[in-house]
């Protein structure tokens, strides 16, 4: 019978997580799992399997992670294009720039890594592909809200989206102020998700069941 293993496993994997996205791949050695894990080699390794599996262990997690946050903040939002326009913000949520400037394990792993390692290129457009898959979702909710055109191919805007928060998030890691990055941010999610005006009346649509619609500027009252 195997032995119960002492430490807790998810406490471990978020540390050591933590310790690849704070200091990159290359940069994280077997000494520094061991030092942020509180486990010895032998035990991390019968665990985890060597550095480039624990690597991989931890990548999948925050990957599902990050599609589960996604999809939950399209879900629960009373206007799916208000989730949609959160989303190409994220980069920029932390006032102070903290966040800005750690990136993205995601980004961040797939810059320093994608290029050589097929395994984690692998990984990464997986993520992405899952990622626009459900923005298309929100995408498509929001044609049906009134909130975007009918016109607009749900899977591009999906794309676009993607492209611009990671683009984003690469400006953060390399150091753009946090205030000019939220304003390109805000600048960015207007003109990929534009207000739809009712034709008909010159008004903006009801946000929300059964809401009176919002006149458009210039409308007469």
């Amino acid at each position: 019978m195997s032995r119960p293993r002492q430490f807790d496993e998810d406490a471990v994997l978020c540390a050591v997580r933590d310790q690849f996205w704070n200091a990159g791949y290359a940069a994280t050695s077997l000494q520094d799992l061991m030092r942020v894990s509180g486990l010895g080699k032998g035990s991390l390794y019968a665990a985890f399997g060597d550095k480039h599996q624990l690597f991989l262990r931890v990548l999948r997690r925050y990957v599902a992670s990050l599609d589960h946050a996604v999809r939950g903040s399209i879900d629960s939002a009373p206007r799916a294009v208000d989730a949609l326009r959160s989303f190409v913000t994220m980069p920029v949520g932390d006032p102070a720039g903290r966040a800005a400037r750690r990136g993205c394990l995601l980004a961040n792993s797939a810059t320093e890594l994608a290029s050589a390692d097929r395994v984690v290129a692998a990984e990464a457009r997986r993520a992405y592909e899952g990622i626009i898959a459900v923005l298309t979702e929100g995408a498509r909710r929001a044609q049906v809200e009134g909130d975007l055109s009918a016109s607009i191919d749900p899977v591009g805007v999906a794309r676009a989206l993607l492209a611009t928060q990671q683009g984003l998030t690469f400006m953060g890691r390399a150091g753009m102020d946090v205030e000019t990055l939220a304003a390109t941010a805000r600048e960015l999610a207007t003109q990929l998700l534009p207000t739809v005006v009712d034709r008909r009346d010159g008004t903006n649509p009801p946000h929300g069941p059964g809401g009176p619609a919002a006149p458009a500027p210039g409308a007469r009252r």
